[in-house]
Order: structure tokens, then sequence, then C-alpha cells
């Protein structure tokens, strides 16, 4: 028997080295202290009970929680978390299946389950059950001494994405959006050849332009959710007019209004008043803000401490301060790209871009629904927006990226340190980093 396959994974973790990724760190705690000030201000809509503490203590408990898993999860090795992602996407897909019988409806579509009193939002863990379920794919199906994965690792991805992505296409098209995005960047840097990704972009956009069509004119099922009913009550709109399933009625509705070229010449109405505050309350707030705590719009703008923060951190802390919160998204994606440069496996770096990717999409999409550059939707801005499951999904995110940052070793390391970690980590995981084939010696 080959000596190096008998080493003990405690002998292994007391020979490499400890490693507290300081950037990562940095990113997590400025993002957790921007959300603990500005909800502060954004949540006064939700205080009913006459304390205006209420809604961030019970936002902060979120955050503790997020915390301690974090911190637990980073002191595990992730060669355990690599092995349990195919029971986190089971139970992810399980959460997404419960949906469609006994779901919650929030804003506007069946969202939610309850558990325990609580509403829980399952495309939050799906989207980064997505993220894992595809490192996990392309981790197993690396082609070797060449950077491309096998026929079977192109179809498993685009069946995995097809599952993800059909499970949120009822509930938002943002989410499925987000999701795939994540999708096909996770089979770039994972190693996937460019013949085997242009087919996959070929499939995956013809099949999503038959969808979003179908759903947004298909007259065979007019179906509206309550909340759509009495919107459609509320602005006297005629349902006939409202043609496309569920959604559907929705998404067409807003796509329209966004590529119209005078909306914003309109007089304010109540009707689109949330995207018209949004950007009242960034022009109130100029370069420079108007302070912590001074926001007008945080009492008009709906959804002010979720979907729209953005708008009022803008609005209290300025531009540049916006533009700062930006670039610390896209130093947690930089940092992760740079992370995955080091390692010598495949599995380690394509799990800490996947957790990068799932964080810094939706930032992304977020700043761009506020900012007027996507047409209007909802999308939590990681770690700042108000709501509990979202803040968990994120801080497992940092988890997982912490302990592959702590736990993985570098290229830089001495050779005794890479045999050691091939030796203990799954047979079928042990693939070289594809940003490294045929420069170093494998």
């Amino acid at each position: 028997m080959d000596s190096a396959n008998t080493i003990q994974p405690e002998t292994v973790a007391a020979k490499t080295p400890v490693r507290t990724d300081h950037h990562l760190w940095g990113t997590y705690i400025l993002l957790v202290l921007v959300a603990v000030v500005e909800l502060f201000s954004a949540s006064i809509q939700e205080v009913t009970d006459g304390s205006i503490f209420g809604p961030i203590i019970r936002h902060g408990w979120f955050i503790i929680a997020g915390l301690v898993m974090m911190l637990v999860l980073q002191k595990i090795h992730y060669r355990y978390i690599y092995m349990l992602i195919p029971t986190f996407v089971v139970l992810s897909i399980a959460m997404m299946v419960a949906v469609r019988f006994v779901g919650v409806e929030v804003n506007g579509a069946m969202r939610g389950i309850r558990i325990a009193g609580i509403v829980i939002l399952p495309a939050e863990f799906m989207k980064l059950g997505a993220a894992l379920g595809t490192a996990w794919i392309l981790t197993k199906n690396q082609e070797k001494s060449r950077r491309d994965v096998t026929n079977r690792g192109l179809w498993m991805c685009m069946a995995f994405m097809g599952i993800c992505a059909g499970l949120l296409f009822s509930q938002g098209l943002s989410n499925t959006i987000v999701v795939v995005c994540i999708c096909y960047s996770m089979m770039l840097v994972g190693g996937m050849g460019m013949r085997k990704f242009s087919i996959a972009l070929v499939i995956g956009v013809t099949i999503a332009g038959c969808a979003v069509a179908y759903k947004m004119y298909s007259k065979g099922d007019d179906k509206m959710t309550p909340y759509q009913e009495q919107v459609m009550l509320l602005n006297k709109t005629d349902s006939l007019d409202n043609s496309g399933r569920g959604r559907g009625i929705t998404w067409r509705a807003r796509i329209k209004r966004h590529l119209s070229g005078n909306k914003h010449k309109e007089k304010f109405s109540t009707e689109y008043q949330q995207e018209q505050l949004s950007y009242i309350a960034q022009a109130h707030g100029g370069l420079f803000g108007v302070g912590i705590g001074r926001s007008r719009e945080n009492a008009r703008l709906p959804l002010a401490f979720s979907d729209y923060i953005y708008a009022i951190i803008i609005e209290e802390l300025g531009l540049f301060v916006g533009i700062g919160i930006l670039i610390c998204y896209l130093w947690i994606l930089g940092r992760s790209a740079k992370l995955t440069m080091q390692f010598k496996h495949t599995m380690p770096g394509i799990l800490v871009m996947g957790c990068a990717f799932v964080i810094v999409f939706q930032a992304l999409y977020h700043m761009a629904i506020v900012s007027g550059v996507f047409p209007v939707s909802g999308q939590p801005l990681p770690l700042i927006s108000k709501g509990g499951i979202s803040v968990i999904a994120t801080s497992l995110a940092f988890g997982v990226m912490l302990s592959v940052s702590r736990h993985a070793v570098r290229i830089t390391d001495t050779k005794d340190k890479q045999q050691q970690e091939q030796a203990i980590l799954p047979e079928d995981a042990r693939g070289v980093n594809p940003s490294i084939v045929g420069t170093v010696n494998e």
C-alpha cells in the first residue's frame, strides 16, 4: 500500500499552517457594520410596537446566528463540506418543492414556507446550493492532464442548472437570472473548455428565451395571486390586459416600463412609487449624503429595509460611500480569484469562487435594480438587507470560503504538504486546479 495514502487527517491538520484570510473577514465585518447602522434608519416602517430598536434587534439575532455558523464552518476542513454538498442540495430542492404545496405568499408570489412560526425563503439556500452543487459536479468530472471537463460533466451541469432554474422560475425572474449566471460562471472557472461552454450557452439561452416568452405571453392560464388581484383592483386595470402565467404579468409590465424612454419624466404616482422614491432618495443624498439617521425617504419608500436599502445608504452616506460598498463586494470576488490561483487542486478553488459568485452577483443585481440599470425586482443586498434567511445563507457562503482559505494547501507550499492534502481528499476531488494545468508539476 502506498504510504502516502495512510496519512491520517489529524496529522495533516497538525502540519498544515492555519491561515486566516483578513480580506474576507474585513469585508464581512464592514458589511455587518453598515447593516446595523443603515437598517436602524431604513426599518422605520416596521416600528409598530413602540420600540424603535425592535427591528434592528430582531435582525441582530440573525446576524449573531450567521456569525456563529460561520465561525463553526471555518474550523471544519473543507473536505467535509465537499462531502455534505449533496445533502445540502437535496434539502434545498426539497424546500423549493414544498413551496409549491404549502407555500406562503411573499411580495406577490409563493416564495416561502413556514417552519416553527418563521417564514423561510428557500430561494436563498437554493442560490448557494446551485453554486455548491455545480462545484461538486465540476470537481468530479475534470479531464485528466488538460483543462476541460468530461461530456458527462457538461450534461450534468446543464441538467442541474435546469432543475435549479426551473424551481425558481415560478417565484421570480431575478433569482432565476442570478442562479443561471452563477452556474455559467462556475463552468468557466471550473475548467470547462470553450467548445463545451459554447454548447451549454446556446442550449441555455434557447431554453430560457422560450420559457420567458411562454411565461409572459401565454394566455392559457391567467391565474393571479391574491396580491396581484388586489393591485389590479386598486389600479383599476382590466384583467383581460393582464395576460400571462402568474408572475409573467408582472414581468412583462416591468420590462415594458423599463424600456420606455420617458419613464424618468413621468409625474409621481402610487403605481410606480417604489422606483420613483428610490431615485428621489439617491438624488437627495448627492455625493456626500444627508447624514446617518437623517433619511427623508425611509418612511415612504416601500421595502426600504430590504429590496431598496442601497437607496437609503446613498441618501444618508452619499454616492462616494455607495461606490465604496460596491468596491467592497468586488473585493470579495477579486480576493476569491486570487486565492483560487494559489490552490493546487480543483475543489478548493471552485468552492471559493462559487460562494463569491453567490454574494457578488446578488449585490450587483440589487444595485443595478436600485440605480435603474435593471427593471424593478426584488433582490437583497447580502448581509445588509433585512431578511434573516438571506443573512444566514450569506454567512454560510463566507464560512465555506474561510474554511477553504484556512485549510487548503497552496502551490507555494512544500511538496510534502501538497501530498499530505492529496492523501486526505476524496479520490474524485484530487484533480489539478484548471488555472494551473501545465504550469506546475502535477
